[in-house]
């Protein structure tokens, strides 16, 4: 039988902590990546309740450019935009999520309903969404074009969701 242990501390948390950056540090970060000649990628989301959909679009955006950074939507913009009860995570706890999946670089909390601000602080090369979206339904599609960046639509087909999943752990077997 195979016995799990909580990791709570140690060098793979550790790491996942250090990979979640304030946005003058993402600025500071992608700067340095662009220095060296790497693209970089922004995906974003309210990742409440990492799912197998969220893992293979964050690894989607990844294989878009050499660096991910992902936004993770604060508690307040989720509540807007999903409704009461959510987010059922913290934003610190799923910023951690997020930090933990290899394919992301570094993670930046955000407060606002949509990623235009955040977009336009690190200029991204590659602004890459789910395939709920086309490229163009994406709603950040002209902030994204007006610096010159480009869209990727990015991941499986949304056969995965956070609500969906919630409604089948509350309703039981």
């Amino acid at each position: 039988m195979r016995r799990w242990r909580l990791i709570t501390e140690g060098p793979e948390v550790r790491a996942a902590r250090d990979k979640i950056v304030s946005l003058a540090e993402a600025q500071a970060r992608v700067a340095e990546a662009r220095r060296a000649g790497r693209k970089v990628a922004l995906a974003n989301g309210c990742f409440d309740v990492l799912h197998v959909g969220h893992l293979r679009y964050l690894e989607g955006a990844r294989r878009e450019a050499d660096v991910l950074v992902v936004g993770v939507n604060g508690d307040a913009s989720v509540t807007r935009l999903k409704g009461p009860g959510r987010p059922v995570l913290g934003e610190d706890d799923r910023a951690l999520l997020v930090a933990a999946v290899r394919a992301v670089d570094h993670v930046v909390v955000f407060a606002e309903d949509d990623v235009s601000r955040l977009l336009l602080a690190l200029r991204p090369d590659v602004h890459c969404k789910g395939t709920d979206y086309t490229a163009e339904t994406v709603p950040e599609r002209d902030v994204v074009r007006s610096y010159g960046g480009r869209v990727a639509i990015v991941g499986d087909p949304k056969d995965h969701d956070t609500r969906s999943l919630l409604r089948r752990v509350r309703q039981g077997p």
